[in-house]
């Protein structure tokens, strides 16, 4: 592979779906002879939230706009560092504490592009890619989350309570 060239689909590995591949999977794609580093980023269910016991995140998504989304980002990390191959994968449905609900790995030649791309791509994932977060509390208590990024631009986290 040439890098600095453009990519082709063929680079990436992107799925969501309630069927979600484990993380060898996405490393053993993303690692390439030519690339000296793998980034990643895992994203768990933490078990609280404000002092709540969670018992797990539920994601709904719009898939094939997800999967639309998904690929402008890899363009446009692509287009931004010199990276060899990405994977962004994201869970739906039930996703109880501990268990992966996204996973970004990304290659390059050199770390700092590989660990830049991962940085900018969960960002951006979190502000543009249509997939919403239900928080389950202990005792059946639910809230609709909305990421800090998704609200106008401002730095805040909305929740809608679930009567």
């Amino acid at each position: 592979m040439i890098f600095n060239e453009k990519m082709s689909s063929d680079d990436y590995f992107l799925k969501v779906d309630e069927d979600m591949p484990s993380f060898e999977e996405c490393y053993d794609f993303c690692n390439l002879a030519e690339c000296g580093a793998v980034s990643s980023f895992i994203g768990t269910t933490r078990d609280n939230f404000q002092g709540k016991k969670v018992v797990k995140l539920s994601y709904e998504g719009y898939v094939p706009m997800a999967i639309k989304e998904l690929q402008k980002l890899c363009e446009r990390a692509s287009s931004t560092w010199n990276v060899g191959r990405i994977a962004i994968v994201h869970k739906l449905g039930d996703c109880p504490v501990r268990d992966a609900s996204v996973i970004i790995v990304v290659s390059s030649p050199h770390r700092r592009a590989s660990l830049d791309a991962v940085s900018f791509l969960i960002d951006e994932l979190k502000a543009t890619v249509p997939i919403w977060k239900r928080e389950v509390y202990d005792g059946d208590e639910a809230v609709w989350k909305e990421n800090v990024e998704w609200h106008e631009g401002k730095s805040r986290r909305v929740m809608v309570k679930e009567k």
